[in-house]
């Protein structure tokens, strides 16, 4: 890490995600000169603990980024568009965890073992896109195979965890769950439909083409990370009663023929990824493994017998962290090394 110190601000810092970025800027020893935690005007005053020290929670306003040198954005999209331009026009660079700005052809969206290069296009508006929880796993597994043989066709199902909703949709499921076990009534607030020890292929709005808007994310974000608009993507997204960890069952065509234990090979030299696959012994990725890691977990790795050139994986990550936080940091990290 370099020795550069920076005035860092973060906005949402009351959220799940904000939250979990203030914790990784300590985990990471990142280089602070000073620290700025900002909100909606309902939590100012809240205090927020950072390296033993307890700070106050500020409103977000336009005036929030004098003298800032990087922002970590996770207040929303709506947020993300009104105040990223303001923060980049004082100089400041916005890592945004929004879907906002990510597919602007002018913003670079970055997963740092995937594409650290595009960071340098930050320069074009001041902001840098992290990209959607589910993509982030997806990439980082699938970057070395597509570096290797190319990939062709992706098919994804994910089996996303509620905290990718944020805190009320963990209340929620913790709430029914408590309930049911007791034979009691429930309240459904998040979901249209129970999500305790049920499943909700429904991520976000459904959109005209009958996928929802999770879906097409990871179609297009995929496509721009791995810088290649060639690759055929399809998914599915669920929501299931887990609170933190995505889970992904994902089938890859590829172009040139691996085989899995050469697929396994390539994996297992990734420092970003864990491989965990052992099926005889009962071993592969589990959510409540990944839970509070940073690592990508993948297993399950084979063979797709009905095709030539298939395998098929199970991917599993923290989606508050490696999926939100620590991708965020890990970007404002090589930003502060390289660019500024």
């Amino acid at each position: 890490m370099s020795e550069k110190k920076v005035n860092m601000a973060v906005a949402g810092a009351t959220g799940a995600v904000g939250n979990q970025m203030i914790k990784c800027l300590e985990e990471r020893k990142f280089p602070l000169k000073s620290i700025k935690l900002l909100a909606s005007r309902r939590s100012v005053g809240r205090e927020i603990r950072f390296k033993g020290e307890l700070f106050a929670v500020e409103e977000l306003t336009e005036s929030s980024f004098q003298n800032v040198d990087i922002a970590l954005f996770s207040a929303g999209g709506d947020t993300s568009k009104n105040f990223a331009p303001i923060a980049a026009k004082e100089g400041c660079v916005v890592v945004d965890n929004s879907s906002a700005w990510r597919m602007d052809p002018e913003v670079p969206l970055v997963v740092p073992e995937v594409n650290p290069h595009a960071i340098a296009d930050y320069t074009k508006k001041g902001i840098i896109a992290n990209p959607n929880c589910s993509t982030i796993q997806l990439v980082v597994a699938l970057n070395p195979i597509h570096k290797k043989c190319g990939i062709k066709r992706i098919v994804v199902s994910t089996y996303q965890a509620v905290s990718g909703t944020g805190k009320k949709a963990i209340d929620e499921l913790f709430d029914q769950t408590r309930s049911m076990i007791n034979f009691l009534d429930y309240e459904k607030k998040v979901y249209p439909h129970r999500i305790a020890f049920n499943c909700l292929p429904h991520i976000d709005v459904f959109m005209e083409n009958g996928y929802t808007k999770e879906e097409m994310k990871m179609v297009n974000e995929t496509r721009k990370i791995l810088e290649d608009e060639t690759i055929g993507v399809t998914a599915t997204t669920v929501r299931v009663p887990v609170f933190f960890g995505h889970s992904e069952s994902v089938n890859v065509e590829t172009i040139e023929h691996i085989t899995a234990d050469e697929a396994r090979a390539l994996l297992e030299q990734e420092i970003a990824l864990k491989v965990i696959d052992e099926p005889a012994k009962n071993l592969y990725p589990l959510a409540i493994d990944a839970a509070g890691q940073d690592l990508t977990y993948v297993g399950r790795i084979r063979e797709d017998e009905s095709i030539s050139n298939g395998i098929n994986m199970w991917i599993v990550a923290d989606n508050i962290r490696k999926g939100a936080a620590t991708n965020t940091v890990q970007i404002a990290e090589m930003l502060l090394k390289n660019c500024l």
